[in-house]
C-alpha cells in the first residue's frame, strides 16, 4: 500500500526503493514492539541477580522458594522449608526475588 501511494506521487526518482519501504517499515516497528522491551527486561533481571545477597528469599525457575544463604560468583545456596533443606543453584536459575521491601 506504501509502495503504491509512492508510485502514485510520482515516484520522486525512487525506481525500486518504493518496494523497499514496507519491508524496511516493518522491520523497524518489530524492533522496537519486541527487541528493545525484551532488552530491558533482560537488563532488569541481570541488575537483580547483582543485587542478590543472603537473606533475600528468591524463586526459582522451577517454583522452589527460599531463603539465600550465601552468594558466591555463580552459586547461591537457599535453604528451603519446611525441613531446612540446603539447595546450590545456579545464579541464572533464580527467577524472582520475593522478598518484601517492607518486612
Amino acid at each position: 500500500m506504501l509502495a503504491m501511494w509512492l508510485d502514485g506521487l510520482g515516484g520522486f526518482g525512487l525506481g525500486n526503493l518504493g518496494g523497499l519501504a514496507l519491508p524496511i517499515l516493518f522491520f523497524g516497528v518489530m524492533y522496537f514492539l519486541m527487541i528493545v522491551p525484551n532488552q530491558k527486561k533482560q537488563k532488569k533481571w541481570q541488575e537483580m541477580l547483582g543485587q542478590l545477597k543472603s537473606g533475600d528469599t528468591v524463586t526459582t525457575n522451577g517454583g522452589i522458594r527460599g531463603k539465600v544463604l550465601t552468594v558466591k560468583d555463580d552459586v547461591v545456596i537457599v535453604r528451603v522449608q519446611p525441613d531446612g533443606v540446603k539447595l546450590e543453584f545456579v545464579k541464572s536459575a533464580i527467577a524472582a526475588v520475593t522478598t518484601d521491601e517492607a518486612a
